[in-house]
């Protein structure tokens, strides 16, 4: 797995009132991933992109919603969503406040 493949596998953090209680109670983040990541590239990525020790990753396929614009129907595309649980004393700050 290259390294140019890895920063291209994390494409934003997830955020949502879930993934602020996982983050508070479980040191889990949230991130949407690529659709054809696995578990181990996110892992190699989130630990080569923020120097922290992953301690598991589950991924979940969530479906597009049906949509409706104007009177036509469209559908958003599906995604992949990855929860990342972080080992006991490691944390990513994305404000970057101190």
């Amino acid at each position: 797995m290259s390294e140019a493949r890895l920063m291209q596998v994390l494409l934003r953090p997830h955020v949502s009132e879930k993934a602020t209680r996982l983050t508070e109670k479980h040191n889990q983040i949230v991130f949407r991933v690529v659709s054809d990541a696995t578990k181990s590239e996110v892992a190699k990525a989130v630990e080569l992109m923020f120097d922290v020790k992953v301690k598991g990753v589950q991924v979940s396929n969530v479906k597009g919603k049906t949509r409706n614009f104007r009177k036509i129907a469209g559908r958003r595309s599906d995604w992949k969503k990855a929860y990342v649980s972080l080992a006991e004393g490691h944390d990513i700050d994305f404000l970057g406040a101190q």
